[in-house]
């Protein structure tokens, strides 16, 4: 390898010296070169002697060190072998100081049982001092004092303990010994939680005394986690240990608020019918004012990690749910029910009772849980729409019979401010709905939505009675026209009332139903049909009341009497007059039908008269009379019900224009123009019937058998041009048959 070395360092020489040698006149500076190489070499000969030289240094200083390490070893282990000899010579002589090490044990037994002596010997007295401590109230000095007994008892039972844990007989013996002790604690206990359960009228009055109870426990506390750690270590705890009073504390608390809670129902709902809203209300007062002051007073008297507020917030929220779940679980009324859900799902969270401003932040009523589960509260809103269903009906039907005994009053109903009939029916029936609705309202909208609807559906079915009941009205009455007495009045308020019922329901489904729902339109189509159909049938009855009177009247008509000028006429219209005073007390919409209605039944009435040929005119001075006297009947209906109808904006003239235009028919002096004239005629009502004209041509007196046959056949074929507001009126007039095949023979 020398070799190489050599070698290669030739090589590079060679190397060096042709790259400083590349032109001719490199030469001249040879020696300069030379010089310059032996420096750069006695330089690098220089630090290499150097290096070697401190690596040298290096080792020797390294040998003599593990020199030194090796002598340092022989000595300890020389020691090693020496003081192994001592031990072993030892061991016997420290098996003879086990009398001493006894002893010694025995000595400091001794020295805590002498240190102990003096309150061994003074326990008794100690006992009594404690107990009249505790009666006087002085629970600090009296639990001071109690705290030194049991510290004595504790550290005698450990050193017994300690020094034959299996002797039982002596551990008793100390136990009797102290045994009174556990009574005074007992009785200190009794008077903590004596404390804790008024602590919320106590921090008002002496917060001082709440303080030393709560400190009391904390020392308790203290020892008894000493106590449990001292147990891990030696296996012995002392009698009642651990004592757990702050567990015991919350316990007391938890108790005096649930008993706060169901101590606050005074009364039941056979002493009074608002016991559960009196009951309700003294909870929520009770509640707000009970945190109030634990947040504001009782806060400051307990240690933080108490979270004393919080954890009584807790209390009182699981004692509301434990009531009021047993409240729902009672057989509520339905006012009750509402009363409860009211309470659970909008009272306790509202600005009375845990959303009050002075309870926030603290109390975040968005994190309580509720009072009582959602099935709960559908099966109590179940119970409620079901028992109201039932109450409703009853209502109802109670309601009509009321309604029905003053129909048979010999006394008139009362009027409204507008002078109409009407009795307290409709007022009556909405006023229970109206509470209803407002006392659903207080619980939620969906709730108010269902009621609604339920009054709805039961009106519906109520009005049918209604109606029946009328029918029942009148057919009892035609039965005794006398009876009741008034009649006439009470079928005119049956009849406004139809016209309340319908503003009513108007009013409240605007009232309490936001948007129009689709599901009550057709009840209330069918409401109004019924409304319709009873005012209808009223107005009926009452119009065939008014022709009762007037038949023997009409009966009179077309006879030889009237021709010889009789005043039926005048009395049918002093008659109709006289009962349309008692109808001024009907209502617009139906008393303006009334007086078209009866307009119309008094000419069909007349015309009638004439269709039954009561009367034959003998001659042409006889038809002259009959029919100017018909003319003249015509005008006294005409001014009549124009004054009966006064502002209904109706015009009924063209009704009695029928009875002129028959008139005409009899007054025509002229036989040849008589086909004319009746074709005017029926071309004016076309429903005019062959049996009409016949019968018309007979009260005339003067038409032959064929010339009727004739007019009649005729006519068949002429065209007619009715008015086009004509409504027919000749169709409800039937003719007695027996005189018609006599005529045509």
């Amino acid at each position: 390898t020398m070799e190489e070395t050599d070698r290669e360092a030739v090589a590079t020489a060679v190397q060096r010296v042709a790259g400083m040698l590349q032109r001719p006149d490199q030469l001249d500076k040879v020696e300069q070169y030379r010089r310059r190489e032996a420096r750069k070499k006695a330089s690098v000969e220089a630090r290499l002697k150097a290096a070697i030289q401190s690596q040298l240094d290096g080792v020797r200083t390294g040998l003599s060190q593990l020199h030194n390490a090796l002598n340092d070893v022989k000595d300890i282990q020389q020691s090693l072998i020496d003081v192994n000899k001592d031990w072993r010579q030892s061991i016997n002589t420290i098996e003879n100081l086990k009398d001493v090490k006894d002893a010694v044990v025995q000595h400091s037994q001794l020295a805590a049982a002498v240190e102990n002596l003096k309150n061994i010997f003074s326990v008794p007295e100690i006992v009594r001092e404690t107990q009249d401590l505790i009666e006087r109230g002085e629970l600090l000095q009296a639990h001071r004092k109690l705290m030194d007994l049991e510290c004595s008892r504790d550290n005698l039972m450990y050193e017994q303990y300690r020094m034959d844990s299996k002797n039982t007989h002596d551990m008793n013996l100390i136990h009797t010994y102290f045994g009174d002790m556990q009574k005074l604690s007992e009785e200190l206990a009794k008077q903590l939680w004596m404390v804790v359960q008024r602590s919320l009228v106590t921090v008002r009055r002496d917060p001082t005394l709440l303080v030393s109870v709560v400190r009391i426990i904390e020392r308790e506390e203290k020892i008894d986690r000493r106590m449990l750690d001292r147990k891990k270590q030696t296996g012995f705890i002392p009698p009642g240990r651990p004592k757990k009073w702050k567990e015991k504390m919350f316990n007391i608390l938890e108790r005096t608020v649930s008993t706060r809670i169901e101590g606050t129902q005074a009364d039941t709902r056979e002493s009074d019918k608002m016991w559960l809203v009196r009951h309700l209300e003294i909870i929520r007062k009770y509640v707000l004012d009970d945190l109030l002051v634990a947040k504001t007073l009782l806060d400051q008297c307990f240690p933080p990690h108490y979270d004393i507020f919080n954890r009584l917030l807790n209390m009182y929220h699981q004692a509301l749910s434990t009531r009021m779940q047993e409240l729902a679980a009672e057989d509520l009324e339905a006012n009750e029910i509402v009363s409860l859900l009211s309470w659970v799902l909008n009272t306790y969270n509202s600005t009375e009772m845990m959303g009050n401003s002075e309870l926030s932040p603290e109390v975040d009523v968005s994190s309580l849980d509720p009072l009582i589960s959602q099935n709960v509260v559908d099966q109590l809103l179940s119970k409620y729409m079901s028992t109201l269903t039932s109450n409703i009906i009853g209502w109802l039907r109670k309601a009509l019979e009321t309604d029905k005994k003053d129909w048979i009053k010999e006394t008139e109903p009362e009027a409204d401010q507008d002078g109409y009939y009407q009795t307290t029916l409709p007022a009556i029936v909405f006023q229970m709905f109206e509470q209803n609705l407002q006392v659903a309202a207080q619980i939620n909208e969906d709730l108010k939505t269902k009621v609604l609807l339920l009054c709805l559906q039961q009106m519906n079915s109520f009005l049918t009675r209604y109606k029946d009941e009328a029918q029942l009205y009148k057919e009892e009455h035609l039965k005794n026209r006398q009876y009741p007495q008034c009649y006439v009045q009470y079928m005119i308020a049956v009849i406004n009332n139809c016209q309340t019922f319908k503003e009513s329901i108007i009013s409240l489904k605007r009232k309490y139903l936001k948007l129009e729902m689709e599901d009550t339109s057709s009840s209330h189509t069918s409401m109004d049909t019924t409304l319709d159909i009873i005012a209808k049938e009223g107005c009926s009855s009452l119009l065939d009341e008014v022709f009762m009177d007037l038949e023997p009247h009409l009966n009179e008509l077309m006879t030889k009497k009237w021709l010889l000028g009789s005043n039926a006429v005048g009395t049918i219209c002093v008659t109709v007059e006289d009962y349309f005073n008692d109808f001024a007390k009907i209502k617009k919409p139906y008393k303006k039908t009334m007086t078209l209605e009866a307009h119309r039944r008094v000419v069909v009435e007349y015309i009638r008269a004439i269709m039954l040929k009561r009367i034959s005119f003998r001659n042409a001075e006889e038809r002259k009379e009959g029919a100017e006297r018909m003319i003249k009947e015509a005008e006294q209906f005409r001014f009549l019900f124009k004054k009966l109808a006064a502002g209904s904006g109706k015009d009924t003239e063209g009704l009695c224009d029928i009875i002129e235009a028959i008139a005409e028919v009899i007054k025509l002096t002229d036989p040849s123009l008589l086909y004319l004239e009746v074709s005017t005629l029926v071309s004016k009502y076309p429903d005019i019937r062959d049996d009409h004209i016949a019968a018309l041509l007979t009260v005339r007196g003067d038409a032959s058998r064929d010339m009727k046959q004739t007019i009649i056949e005729t006519l068949d074929q002429g065209p007619s041009q009715p008015n086009p507001n004509y409504v027919p009126i000749f169709k409800e007039i039937t003719v007695p048959t027996l005189t018609v095949p006599k005529l045509l023979k």
